[in-house]
């Protein structure tokens, strides 16, 4: 099992997958930070076993909502003329992984729902919430992934 938190420190509610990462790691769970552009996401998602990835997400939903996708059967939503503070994002850096063959058997991808990814802004209460419950189900169903963080 491998566990990815991406997210840009200093940006608010983007550090969801960096305070998840934290929570963890402080319960002795290996996490990997990522915090450069999806393009980067490829050489690790090429990984082999199963793969937990954790972002902060922005699709419209109320600030907090935790969404678990199954990547490795289904595609991802990709709004055309979404900016994200990765570059190329996420999502797009899974559907191009997908494309060329490159995905882990098995890809869990957890999104955090944010509102304000301004830099210097703080996290806003619903987001470090979400993160708290995500990080708790991971920790109650270790090493026993993946785990739908969405049930307590």
């Amino acid at each position: 099992m491998t566990i990815i938190a991406c997210g840009a420190s200093n940006r608010a509610d983007d550090e969801a997958g960096l305070l998840v990462a934290s929570l963890l790691q402080l319960r002795g769970i290996p996490v990997t930070t990522y915090s450069n552009g999806g393009l980067g996401l490829l050489q690790v998602l090429s990984s082999s076993g199963t793969v937990l990835l954790i972002d902060a997400v922005q699709s419209g939903r109320p600030p907090g909502t935790i969404t678990v996708c199954n990547a490795s059967n289904d595609p991802l939503p990709i709004e055309p003329h979404t900016a994200s503070s990765h570059g190329f994002g996420v999502a797009h850096a899974i559907e191009l992984a997908r494309t060329l063959g490159n995905l882990p058997e098995s890809l869990i991808v957890i999104g955090i729902e944010g509102r304000c990814f301004a830099i210097g802004a703080a996290m806003s209460p619903e987001v470090r919430s979400a993160c708290e419950r995500v990080a708790a189900r991971i920790v109650s169903s270790w090493p026993h992934l993946p785990a739908d963080p969405r049930n307590d």
